[in-house]
């Protein structure tokens, strides 16, 4: 973690090392205090990345130590410096258990896409990326990713109009929904548990909810709702649901043709509050209609890249009585109860296919092998060829989507799933996310002329040169930057010839749809310069751990070299 620690605030400029050419070329130096100058060896790659060798370290210094030293040199308030060793004391010991449970990779390449999640490390970029504040420990051992423990999840119903359904047009209706993912005695028994109220099914919508947000959240801020039956406890469906690592997200392992549901959580964990915003709960259907509906009317997206879209297909959206009519109260307080039902990835594989996050392609075992590495030995493909295969199903369908129609995803190593053949060699994209990560073109484009008018209101816009960063950044320097040094590392592919092949097939692409050439233009990705986003600058400096009204968005600070730029 100390490695990380220096080689992300370095590569954001929160701190500045300084070389020591006087013992070797790759040798730092970064002056703390009067006291303490930590000493290390790195290597610098694309983006300003910095690698930075855990053992020259030493063993005097843990990253604890370092931050309460080291809190003025970072530019931390006491307070924040604080709350954040809490976080890093939350994710050292999450890491510890990871560590002590982990697999080989060739034991990790056995697994399937629900059980592989729980080996994941986290976001490689957020130094305290496992913080869930609110947590206990009792708590994590229960529901955090790691634990790789199946639960059942409780549901409730709600009267309607403090709750409000919303579905693609195959699930318009909110009985079409529970007669899919629910057994006929279970939706029976949800009847039964209203009538015996005096109450009736009609009037409700039925949920899962997550025990901890129940105890935590619910019951006490919703007692008026409980109170007056506005708000009725049910029991489980029966399922047993596994956490994701999104946390918030559940694969149901009893039923996987079942949806996955999304469920707020109001903890505190990376950047923001981990809760379902109503009106982007509410609109999720709307917005995968949109985005399915694009790729089924363009035969390269559907038929040729075959990419998958996870549609969030149906929602329960539920207001709070008090806290959704106040604008200004912090943004935790209007995210806290309802539900997104996305679809499941299992029905969308073919029988020789196999999916794993993007994520896993960063993975290193306890021994230091490589996950990438265990699965080009098992393709027996060459690096390079095996490489070009994962830019060939990774990109044409971005770039597609923001060429074609200005609109981008966030391919960043959770939501970005690569489809694997029968050999471990890439095919083709799923990616999942839409209610959060969608964004589009604030310049009018005429593919866009027929977006529905709930969609536009609830979708972000960014302008043109800004919404190539969702794919750099969440992409190429969230997933790639990290990627390129394993890959020189452990399949000697050097980090220029892997960026080359990455331009190659943006190349290829622009090749292939000369006819796009001013959006190639107009969304310029090979830019020689970039902004660069920073994440965890939004912590120590921006944002800390105030309340705020909106979520916020990453911070903007100076700009790095685009390895993609030139020939």
């Amino acid at each position: 973690m100390l490695a990380k620690m220096i080689a992300e605030f370095a590569y954001e400029e929160i701190l500045r090392p300084q070389p020591a050419p006087a013992t070797a070329s790759d040798a730092y130096r970064l002056p703390v205090d009067e006291e303490l100058t930590v000493r290390f060896r790195a290597r610098r790659g694309a983006y300003g990345h910095w690698i930075v060798d855990p053992d020259s370290l030493g063993d005097d210094l843990d990253p604890l130590a370092f931050l309460s030293r080291a809190h003025g040199l970072l530019g931390l308030s006491s307070h924040t410096a604080g709350h954040y060793i809490r976080e890093l004391t939350a994710t050292l010991t999450a890491d510890a258990h990871l560590l002590a449970s982990g697999l080989p990779a060739a034991e990790l390449a056995e697994l399937g896409y629900a059980e592989l999640e729980g080996h994941m490390e986290g976001h490689p970029w957020l130094v305290a990326n496992k913080g869930r504040l609110g947590f206990s420990t009792t708590d994590s051992a229960r529901w955090s990713p790691e634990a790789r423990t199946p639960r059942q999840l409780p549901w409730i119903a709600v009267r309607k109009g403090l709750a409000a359904y919303s579905g693609v047009p195959a699930l318009a209706q909110p009985h079409r929904l529970y007669a899919r993912e629910l057994a006929p005695a279970t939706l029976l028994g949800f009847h039964h548990a209203l009538r015996s109220r005096g109450l009736s099914p009609e009037g409700y919508l039925y949920l899962p909810v997550h025990p901890w947000q129940w105890d935590e959240t619910i019951a006490p801020l919703f007692a008026s709702s409980l109170a007056g039956d506005d708000i009725v406890p049910l029991p489980s469906d029966g399922d047993l649901r596994l956490p994701q690592q999104s946390i918030r997200t559940f694969l149901n392992t009893s039923r996987p043709d079942r949806h996955t549901v999304k469920l707020p959580l109001a903890i505190l964990n990376t950047l923001v509050w981990r809760g379902l915003p109503t009106e982007r709960t509410h609109a999720a259907p709307a917005v995968t209609a949109w985005v399915q509906g694009l790729r089924e009317r363009d035969p390269f997206l559907a038929d040729e890249c075959r990419v998958v879209l996870l549609g969030e297909v149906a929602s329960v959206a539920v207001t709070h009585p008090v806290y959704d009519a106040l604008s200004e109260a912090p943004y935790q307080y209007r995210e806290l109860l309802g539900c997104i039902w996305r679809e499941p990835l299992a029905p969308y594989l073919g029988p020789d296919e196999h999916a794993r996050t993007l994520a896993a392609l960063i993975h290193t075992d306890a021994d230091g092998r490589a996950f990438t590495a265990e699965l080009v030995a098992r393709s027996g493909l060459e690096p390079r060829v095996w490489l070009g295969r994962l830019f060939a199903a990774l990109l044409p369908p971005l770039l597609h989507f923001l060429y074609r129609y200005g609109t981008v995803f966030s391919p960043h190593g959770e939501n970005a799933i690569v489809v694997f053949d029968e050999r471990d060699v890439p095919v083709r994209l799923a990616v999942k996310d839409f209610v959060d990560d969608v964004n589009v073109s604030e310049q009018r484009l005429p593919e866009l002329d027929t977006m529905p008018a709930d969609v536009r209101g609830v979708l972000l816009t960014e302008p043109p040169a800004f919404l190539t960063q969702f794919i750099h950044s969440a992409l190429f320097v969230g997933v790639f930057r990290y990627l390129a040094p394993l890959c020189e590392d452990q399949l000697g592919v050097p980090e220029d010839t892997f960026w080359s092949l990455v331009r190659a097939e943006i190349d290829r692409y622009h090749h292939r749809f000369p006819e796009l050439k001013a959006r190639f233009e107009l969304f310029d990705l090979l830019t020689p310069r970039i902004e660069r986003l920073c994440l965890n600058r939004n912590r120590l400096h921006l944002d800390g751990y105030r309340d705020r009204s909106e979520r916020p968005h990453a911070a903007v600070h100076g700009t790095v070299s685009n390895p993609l730029h030139g020939p």
